[in-house]
């Protein structure tokens, strides 16, 4: 993990330590009314809770876990690039299974990607305007093939990119700290493991 990350949170950490023991000094002092003793409540309670979130992202830069902005960017371009991918699919595909299944991610991820945006300006967060370099490719890729090559190409990017969606839909659903966040990624997983199982199923009848 980057040093200077380390040391940010660190410094973090110690600064709340001992905002915490002054909230905890005021407390010890004879409280003159019950306002007072709710104030140094809320002060513990914000301090308690900005700690957790540091610990929490030293743990995941540590582990390698995604921390929530790279849910946001990677939930959009991926978003994305099955919309784009699958587009070209419902069009070029041979294979009548491929087809429908283009046709089916065109429509579910059209939808999922207009939640997250509308999410996104809620908690004004800046998504991804455009595919990244490697769906770029990808897209260009299957734009060069035809025929088998194309359905065989297109499956195994639909079957990658569903393996990482969810894995990471998995991690913000049960590890998110943006409720409503962490509450649509558990609302679209079982469609990610639907789409997956449907993709995996095509990719061994092609076999």
């Amino acid at each position: 993990m980057n040093r200077y990350l380390i040391f940010t949170v660190l410094m973090i950490l110690t600064a709340l330590g001992l905002a915490a023991c002054g909230g905890e000094s005021a407390n010890n002092k004879p409280a003159n009314n019950t306002r007072a003793n709710t104030g140094n409540t809320s002060v513990v309670n914000t301090i308690s809770n900005a700690a957790s979130t540091a610990v929490n992202a030293v743990s995941n830069a540590v582990t390698g876990k995604p921390t929530e902005a790279d849910f946001w960017n990677k939930a959009a371009e991926g978003g994305m690039a099955e919309v784009e991918l699958s587009k070209l699919a419902a069009t070029k595909a041979t294979n009548a299974d491929v087809k429908k299944f283009a046709q089916k991610m065109v429509t579910d991820h059209t939808k999922a990607n207009g939640e997250l945006k509308t999410l996104a300006g809620k908690f004004s967060v800046t998504l991804p305007a455009e595919l990244s370099s490697t769906h770029k490719s990808a897209l260009e890729k299957l734009k060069g093939l035809s025929g088998a090559d194309f359905d065989k190409a297109y499956v195994d990017a639909m079957v990658g990119d569903h393996n990482d969606a969810v894995n990471l839909f998995q991690s913000e659903a049960s590890g998110g700290t943006t409720e409503e966040l962490k509450a649509w990624a558990a609302k679209i997983l079982p469609t990610l493991k639907e789409h997956q199982t449907m993709i995996k199923d095509i990719e061994s009848k092609m076999k």
